[in-house]
């Protein structure tokens, strides 16, 4: 089924901004989903596809990674995974013929929205440089060219990136096609996300992942939230979040903007608060934070539970866990010294918020037995992220909140699978990986240097060192930082490889050789000569899930992610009789095998385990008590800054915040609403507090551009953009990602983890 261009692009002439006193989910959820049902002309039967998602022997949403409980609702999806699903059971196709019609120079003045609106890929694809389009080709010239190009290239010189949705299958088998080929250069997703958290809990705690479980969200007495947003980034998150603020477990939250999944939530299956309107109130609490200030604010907390202390011992009794803090961690006096030697005038500076309002929050601290600590990437995306999770674990050390039930630390992370495929060996650190179980199963010495994670492979691109990179699945070109001059070397690859399910900015950005190869989406039949297939991933909380597919794929001509994978790696590698690719693609369970051979520990019995209600935990030392860190014991940090964002504070300078809308996940764009924020029809706006409006000589409604003040002699600015007042604290202004990634330099990363900082970024305005 095909529409004309005009049927399709972008609704940004209807662009306005409207108050939104409503709350999320409600009504405005159902609207949502159906408005992109109309938009991708899904069919009826997509409606049964919903019905099987997140249930037992159905298929695991390709959208967000949060939990698949075992006691599932009746309609197991929110308002993102339903459009995720049916963005992927769109009747929309986009094949060689719509190729024929457009160059790639034309396409790349195209928005992403419009790209993508083109419908999944047919046909594999080689880009022609003497006509600047795409062509048909073969699937076995395609495997044969970019092995034979793979073969003549120093292996060190190639990126095998991976967007966080592939399944553990998959995962497994391009990690392991990575390091039978020469390198480690394996990056994902997580590292423009969640890596600050894989190498702070991992330090102060020993596990990289969190410790809560799906239970321990029905036994905690406080959960205390920082820089994450429910309501548009996992929504079924509410439903818990609603239960426990039913049963008056207070909600504390601390992020710059007020958003409405964390204020209130009305459930879209419960037939008497829709019809009557009614909402629960979700947060107890909530503290619009400066940004970069989150450090500032939890040092803050610790220091009234130590004035709480002191108060206690005076009647004999104590608020700290000392037998806890005695037994289990290290590094605690020269933490207490910190807090104790900060000054309040000091805490309110860098946090934006009174001495009064955080020990409101502390007071709710001190009295809950079991606290959950929840973030997303509002701790994770600024230069002193790792400080930002690191004093988080301080925060809930004090009272023993790590490792008893209805307590933990709990990273909510994006992409449905971007946890698991680290679990399986997607990482460019190879202490993270048993290389030495690798060699044993399949005979070959894999490579032991560090390779390359995202902001190392953009720098080995701009410095020519890297030759090729492949991407299994995600939109790498668009989700980085430093756009512009990544865009320019890009093209000067050999040789560049993309798996996907449609077309994005990422595909139109190629190096000499290209090819652009469709794939299976996860709602669909994976038939192989065994049989249908199934396969796994793993949500935020360790748990492993299996998944079916039933759909017809959308083209006869779709091959599998691990059949693509495994026939690249035959076309590229010398025979080895241990590297049994096309039986591996005949029968997954055979993966699966491996992958517990491999991990024994977590996965013993996969194959048998995994359709477990609920998935089956892989488990975390952490949460048992057992620290795996260099001290064997959980350790207490210090910060060197109470300000995360790296920079300090100048006239004229801002701190920006880069967003993602309603109607978005990760650099897909669904459409042009961002409801619980009330802006419809563009994505074209600058928030700002409208104190700061007026000091800068504005008026709502002004176009303003906005120039990176990185102050390393690059210009980088991004606009026009639409002056509109929104809540945020004084000097921080917000904006979309990934239209505003053009502003962020590469160097703007945590300093530990090369996350890159896009939660604060210095801007200036232009007028």
């Amino acid at each position: 089924m095909k529409r004309s261009q005009a049927d399709h692009r972008s609704p940004q002439d209807h662009e306005h901004t409207v108050h939104y006193d409503g709350p999320s989910g409600g009504w405005g959820s159902l609207r949502g989903i159906a408005r992109i049902f109309g938009k991708e002309w899904a069919t009826p039967a997509a409606l049964e596809t919903l019905a099987r998602q997140n249930k037992p022997k159905g298929f695991m949403c390709v959208s967000c990674s949060w939990a698949k409980p075992a006691d599932y609702h009746t309609f197991e999806f929110c308002e993102s995974g339903a459009k995720a699903t049916l963005w992927e059971l769109t009747t929309l196709r986009c094949t060689p013929d719509f190729f024929a019609q457009h160059t790639v120079v034309e396409l790349l003045t195209w928005n992403d929205y419009d790209l993508e609106q083109q419908g999944r890929l047919t046909h594999p694809l080689r880009y022609d440089p003497e006509s600047d389009k795409y062509q048909p080709c073969s699937w076995e010239e395609a495997f044969h060219a970019i092995g034979a190009e793979l073969r003549r290239l120093d292996p060190t010189s190639v990126i095998f990136y991976s967007s966080g949705r592939a399944s553990l299958e998959t995962s497994y088998l391009y990690a392991l096609f990575a390091r039978a080929y020469g390198n480690n250069n394996l990056p994902d997703s997580s590292n423009m996300c969640h890596e600050t958290t894989s190498v702070a809990l991992k330090k102060v705690i020993g596990a990289g992942v969190g410790t809560v479980v799906f239970d321990d969200l029905k036994n905690c007495d406080a959960m205390f939230f920082f820089g994450q947003n429910t309501g548009s980034n996992s929504p079924r998150f509410l439903h818990p979040l609603q239960d426990a603020a039913k049963r008056g477990v207070p909600i504390v939250t601390f992020n710059p903007v007020r958003e409405k999944g964390l204020i209130a939530f009305t459930n879209p299956q419960n037939p008497a608060e829709m019809l009557t309107g009614s909402e629960t109130p979700i947060s107890t609490q909530y503290h619009q934070v400066r940004l970069g200030g989150d450090i500032a604010v939890m040092l803050g907390i610790c220091k009234h539970v130590f004035a709480a202390d002191d108060a206690a011992k005076a009647e004999g009794k104590r608020v700290l866990d000392v037998p806890f803090i005695e037994q289990h961690t290290q590094g605690f006096g020269d933490f207490e010294a910190k807090v104790r030697g900060t000054s309040w005038s000091e805490i309110e500076a860098k946090s934006g918020l009174s001495q009064g309002a955080i020990e409101r929050a502390a007071e709710i601290y001190v009295k809950a037995d079991r606290v959950i600590g929840v973030y997303g990437m509002g701790l994770t995306q600024h230069v002193h992220g790792f400080e930002n999770v690191a004093m988080f674990v301080n925060m809930l050390l004090l009272k023993g909140n790590i490792g008893r039930d209805g307590t933990g630390i709990s990273p909510v992370r994006g992409h449905s699978n971007v946890q698991g495929q680290r679990t399986v060996g997607i990482s460019e650190k190879p202490e993270l990986v048993p290389l030495d179980k690798i060699a044993e199963q399949f005979g070959f010495d894999p490579p032991r240097d560090k390779g390359m994670n995202t902001v190392e492979a953009c720098e080995g691109i701009l410095s020519g060192k890297v030759k090729a990179f492949f991407g299994l699945g995600g939109n790498f070109v668009r989700a980085i930082p430093e756009r512009e001059a990544m865009e320019r070397a890009w093209r000067k690859m050999d040789l560049t490889v993309q798996i996907a399910t449609k077309l994005n900015r990422s595909h139109l950005v190629n190096g000499r050789t290209a090819y652009l190869l469709p794939c299976r989406g996860r709602t669909e039949q994976d038939m192989q000569a065994s049989g249908p297939q199934a396969v796994s991933m793993e949500d935020t909380f360790s748990c492993i899930q299996g998944s079916i597919g039933l759909r017809k794929p959308a083209s006869e001509h779709l091959k599998s992610e691990v059949d693509i994978v495994a026939s690249l790696a035959e076309a590229t590698l010398p025979p080895n009789p241990r590297l049994k690719w096309r039986e591996w693609v005949d029968n997954y369970a055979l993966i699966r095998d491996l992958i517990a051979q491999t991990y024994p520990d977590e996965f013993h019995d996969f194959n048998e385990r995994m359709f477990t209600p609920g998935g089956f935990y892989r488990g975390n030392a952490a949460r048992e008590r057992i620290w795996k860190t260099t001290s064997g014991k959980a350790e207490f940090t210090v910060p060197d800054t109470l300000d995360a964002a790296g920079f300090d504070d100048a006239p004229g300078r801002y701190r920006l915040l880069t967003m993602r809308s309603n109607d978005q996940f990760n650099t897909t764009i669904y459409g042009f609403s961002d409801r619980l924020r009330g802006i419809e029809g563009t994505r074209q706006v600058l928030l700002m507090n409208p104190d700061d409006i007026a000091k800068a000589g504005l008026q709502e409604g002004q176009m303003v551009s906005l120039i990176s003040d990185a102050q390393d002699g690059i210009h980088r600015e991004a606009g026009p953009l639409k002056v509109t007042p929104f809540s945020l604290p004084a000097g921080c202004v917000g904006s979309y990602y990934p239209e505003m990634n053009p502003l962020m330099p590469l160097s703007h990363h945590d300093q530990q983890s090369k996350t890159p900082a896009a939660k604060s970024i210095a801007v200036r305005l232009k007028i």
